[in-house]
C-alpha cells in the first residue's frame, strides 16, 4: 500500500490503473468520488496519518501495482541513481508535461511510492509509467540511440536529436556511473553562458527541464 494526499490528486485515481482501498477526509463531501466509503476524520487525526508538515484535506490508501514496461516508445528517460524524492517527483511531472510515457529507473533510484515523490509529482505519477530494473542490462539490449548528460558533451543547442532515443540522467552528486557511460551513443551538455563560471552543475530535475524544452522546441 501507499498513500496519496490531497483532494485534487485523489480525485484522479479512479480513472487510472491504481486502486483505492481506503479513504479518509476531514470533509468527505468535498471528495468527488462515487461508490466508495469515505471515513470522516478530525484535523488532528489527519495530522497523525499524514506525511506532510501541513496536511491537506484527505488521504487515500492505494494498492501498489505490478510493474511492467509499456514497450516501444519514441522517447523515454532513464534515471541512474537519482536519490532525491523531490527530483524524481519533478522529473515525473516534466515527463507528463512533455508527453513522455515512460521512465526507466535504476534499482537504486528513490522509490516512486515515497510520499515526497508522490507529492512532488503533483499527480503525474498516475500518468507516467515508471519501471525499475538493472539499467545496464536494459541498455545492452537496447537498439535505439542512448543519450547522456556530460559536462564535456556536445552543446545541447547544436545537437541534432534523433527521432527515437533514451535520455540518461545521472545521480545528483556523481552523475552517470562509468559502466552506464560506456553504453552511451552520444553525450550532450547544457553550456554555461555566465562569465563567472562558478556554478559547477545544475540540479538534475532542472537540467531535465532545460533538455526536454530544447528537444520538443526544435520544430
Amino acid at each position: 500500500m501507499f498513500l496519496v494526499e490531497g483532494n485534487k490528486t485523489i480525485a484522479e485515481i479512479p480513472s487510472t490503473k491504481y486502486k483505492i482501498t481506503d479513504l479518509y477526509s476531514v470533509n468527505p463531501s468535498s471528495l468527488p468520488i462515487k461508490n466508495h466509503v469515505i471515513t470522516a476524520i478530525t484535523p488532528q487525526e489527519l495530522k497523525k496519518i499524514s506525511f506532510l508538515k501541513h496536511p491537506k484535506d484527505s488521504v487515500a490508501v492505494c494498492e501498489l501495482r505490478r510493474e511492467e514496461t509499456v514497450g516501444d516508445v519514441p522517447i523515454q528517460l532513464i534515471l541512474d541513481g537519482v536519490q532525491d524524492p523531490g527530483n524524481l517527483g519533478t522529473i515525473i511531472r516534466l515527463a507528463d508535461w512533455f508527453g513522455i510515457p515512460q521512465i526507466i529507473c535504476s534499482l537504486d533510484t528513490v522509490d516512486i511510492f515515497n510520499p515526497k515523490v508522490i507529492q512532488a509529482s503533483m499527480g503525474s505519477f498516475l500518468r507516467v509509467n515508471v519501471f525499475y530494473q538493472d539499467i545496464e542490462s536494459y541498455l545492452k539490449e537496447n537498439t535505439s540511440p542512448v543519450l547522456g548528460t556530460d559536462m564535456e558533451g556536445e552543446n545541447l543547442y547544436q545537437f541534432n536529436f534523433p527521432e527515437k532515443f533514451s535520455l540518461v540522467l545521472g545521480n545528483e552528486g556523481n552523475g552517470i556511473r562509468p559502466e552506464i557511460e560506456r553504453l552511451l551513443t552520444d553525450r550532450i551538455t547544457i553550456p554555461r553562458f555566465g562569465e563567472s563560471r562558478a556554478t559547477e552543475s545544475l540540479n538534475v530535475s532542472m537540467a531535465a527541464g532545460i533538455i526536454l524544452g530544447q528537444i520538443f522546441g526544435r520544430n
